[in-house]
Order: structure tokens, then C-alpha cells, then sequence
């Protein structure tokens, strides 16, 4: 969704590609395409393709904060503005439903001892598990305790998104003005190679870290405050943007070892970059032509607005096809061909899970928590576009 009220094509395609490198990256850990018939193609691009899934979780993060600044510009005029009370409320209601419905069905997997859903690492435990993921400190108890199970993992890039929400509308209140808050999020965008550079001895936090998460968010913020001051004339800036974004995201997931040579841990600052300038190009072309779409990309389109959904429930389909996989017996040559059914099975199970659980969720509790308004003397409940 792009800060209108309208959907954006080239965003949702964005989202989509960003979760599909997410589940491939997922299936390539376990069922190696350099190891099926597919061997024969070049390794590197083997690589590419199934192990950027880091770099789709920063994309998201870049995608968010354009979001839901976006969205609050539009719903209350200017970040100045914001309700933090109705900011709270309806990002709640979109995250909350998802997640206490995950860490219930995972502590049950837990405890009913379901292989590839017990947490058995020394120092970690189910209380630890639920605490740190309903405290949005996940990232760091992995980073001190270990990997958790594929389902429970998931959830580290929601600690850092949520930790950033938690402060951001009162940052955006006490500020007040644009440009008070775009230095800030400029200097924070720019930390992210030298926070990274400086994380040398534990992998997991190299990750997973908040401050280089967190940077990615804030370059999305800054790109949809420059969206609502700038308006350009024609479609050519948009345009422009949208080539110079894509090759500077494709530069990345295609060249990544080749690029970090000259940038070192400047890499991830050029994927952030890169994709907030492709947001901010599809922004601008959806604004300049109201019409504007992407035939033959619409089930890509769909998974970006089933995101959400998608990431957090892929891992139970990515795990009963490799369980399914190695239980059949089948080829590894033959590996490539799961790579599908999985993927369509992730999107029909976010689908699912969007239109029966989340979305009415979502709409019980924005209807039951918004706070009534009162316009002429009369009580009515002000009901928004809900926050992606």
C-alpha cells in the first residue's frame, strides 16, 4: 500500500519478491539445489537464489517503515500529528492475533514433543522462548542461547520491527517537525555498516542484530516523509528512480560476495538504499498514472499483501515437505521439483490464515479498542485503513 489510499503494484511486488527469497531460502537449507539436477546451472547463481533470504528480511524492514509512516501521514495529516494511543491500537490488533496464535501452537508442538518443534539447545526453554518472543527481545536470547527451532526463528525480525514502533510515535511527538526527525533518521540509516562492522564475534547477532534492523526501518520512514514533500511534475523522476533502485537491489542478491568487496559492510546500506529509492519510485508512478499495473504478477503481488501471514506460518509447510521429501525417499537430483508445491502451500496457508483468523481478528479488536469520537453530538467510532 502506498501512503494513498490505493494499492501499489510495484511495492506489493516488492513485499513478494522479499518473502519468496525468505521461503527459498528456507527450503535451500535443507533440500540443496546445488545438489539436484539443477547443478549444472552456475553454483553462484544457485546461491543467489536461495540464500538471500536476509537480504528480503531487510527489505521488508526498508517496506515497513515507508508503510506505516506513510499510512500515519495520510491518516493524521503530518507524523506531528499522530495518535499514539490509535497508533498503539491498530498495530496491536495487526501483529497480536498471529503471534499468540504462533507461540500457543508452538509451545503445544513443544510440549507434545513434535520433532523439528522442541526447544532442546542447553540454556534455552519454552518459558525463555515465549518471554523473549512476546518481550521482542528474540534476536538477542538467540544470539546468547542459539538458534531456536526453524518456527520459533522466525520471529526475531519482529522483535526489532515492534521495538522501533514502540518509540516512534513518541519520537515523532516530541520533535514535532520534519526536519527535526529526518537528521535523526538519516544518521541512524547511516550507522548500519558500522554497526555491523562492529559485530565480530557472534554470527547470529551479525544477523539479527536491532540497530542495523532498525536502520533499514528508518531509511523506509525518511523515504515516505521525502514522499509527502515531494511532488514531481512529470514521470520521469519516477522512473528514474525505479531503474536505479532495481539495479542497485539486483547488484546485491546477484553480486553480493563481489560487491562487499569494495563496501565491506556498507552491503546492506546499499540493499536499504537501493530499495527505499525503488519504493520511492513505485510511489511515484502509481501517483502519476492512477492506472497503473503489472500484469502477470498478481499471485507476486498477492504474497507481498499476504506477507505477514506468510512469514510467520511458512515454516510449518517448509518443514513437513522436507519431512515428506526424506520420508518418501526421493532423489535429491530430484530435489528441485519440491521447491513449488512448497511455495504454493505457504501462500495458500497465508491466505488462509488472512481471511479466517487475522483480517476479522484485526477488525474485531480496531472496532473494539478505537476510542469513540464525538462529531455533532453524536457517537461514532472512527474507523481507519488498518496499518500493514
Amino acid at each position: 500500500m502506498s501512503t494513498s489510499s490505493a494499492r501499489n503494484p510495484g511495492i506489493d511486488l516488492l513485499r513478494g519478491l522479499a518473502i519468496l527469497l525468505v521461503i527459498l531460502n528456507h527450503i535451500g537449507l535443507r533440500i540443496r539445489l546445488v545438489k539436484t539436477l539443477l547443478a549444472g546451472l552456475p553454483h553462484q547463481f544457485l546461491n543467489d537464489l536461495t540464500f538471500n533470504g536476509s537480504e528480503g528480511v531487510y527489505i521488508f524492514f526498508v517496506i515497513s517503515g515507508f508503510l506505516i509512516a506513510g499510512n500515519s501521514i495520510q491518516r493524521w495529516g503530518r507524523l506531528s500529528s499522530i495518535d499514539a494511543r490509535a497508533f498503539y491500537v491498530r498495530r496491536a490488533s495487526r501483529i497480536l492475533p498471529c503471534l499468540v496464535a504462533l507461540v500457543a501452537i508452538l509451545s503445544v508442538l513443544h510440549l507434545a514433543h513434535v520433532q523439528d518443534y522442541v526447544i532442546n539447545r542447553p540454556h534455552q526453554s519454552l518459558h525463555g522462548a515465549v518471554a523473549s518472543a512476546f518481550g521482542l527481545y528474540l534476536n538477542w536470547y538467540e544470539a546468547h542461547t542459539g538458534y531456536l527451532p526453524a518456527s520459533w526463528d522466525v520471529l526475531w525480525s519482529l522483535s526489532i520491527e515492534e521495538v522501533f514502533y514502540l518509540g516512534f510515535p513518541l519520537l515523532c511527538l516530541i520533535l514535532r517537525k520534519d526536519w527535526l526527525l529526518a537528521p535523526m533518521l538519516i544518521a541512524l540509516s547511516l550507522s548500519q555498516p558500522f554497526a555491523l562492522a562492529a559485530i565480530v564475534h557472534n554470527p547470529i547477532w551479525y544477523e539479527k542484530a536491532y540497530l542495523p534492523g532498525m536502520a533499514g526501518i528508518a531509511a523506509g520512514v525518511l523515504t515516505a516523509i521525502l514522499a509527502a514533500h515531494w511532488n514531481p511534475r512529470s514521470r520521469w523522476p519516477g522512473i528514474f528512480l525505479e531503474v536505479a533502485g532495481a539495479c542497485g537491489v539486483f547488484a546485491v542478491l546477484g553480486f553480493e560476495d563481489n560487491l562487499a568487496r569494495f563496501v565491506g559492510s556498507g552491503v546492506f546500506l546499499v540493499l536499504t538504499v537501493s530499495a527505499a529509492v525503488l519504493v520511492l519510485g513505485f510511489y511515484f508512478q502509481a501517483r502519476a498514472v492512477p492506472a497503473w499495473s503489472l500484469k502477470g504478477t498478481g499471485w507476486l503481488q498477492s504474497c507481498g499483501r499476504l506477507s505477514y501471514e506468510i512469514y510467520l506460518t511458512h515454516m510449518f509447510v517448509v518443514l513437513s515437505v522436507v519431512r515428506i521429501f526424506h520420508a518418501c525417499h526421493a532423489s535429491l537430483r530430484w530435489g528441485f521439483l519440491w521447491y513449488l508445491p512448497a511455495i504454493v502451500l505457504a501462500w495458500a496457508l497465508g491466505w488462509l490464515v488472512a481471511k479466517y483468523f487475522s483480517s476479522p481478528c484485526e477488525r474485531a479488536l480496531r472496532q473494539r479498542l478505537t476510542k469513540p469520537k464525538a462529531i455533532a453530538g453524536v457517537q461514532t467510532t472512527v474507523e481507519l485503513q488498518p496499518l500493514q
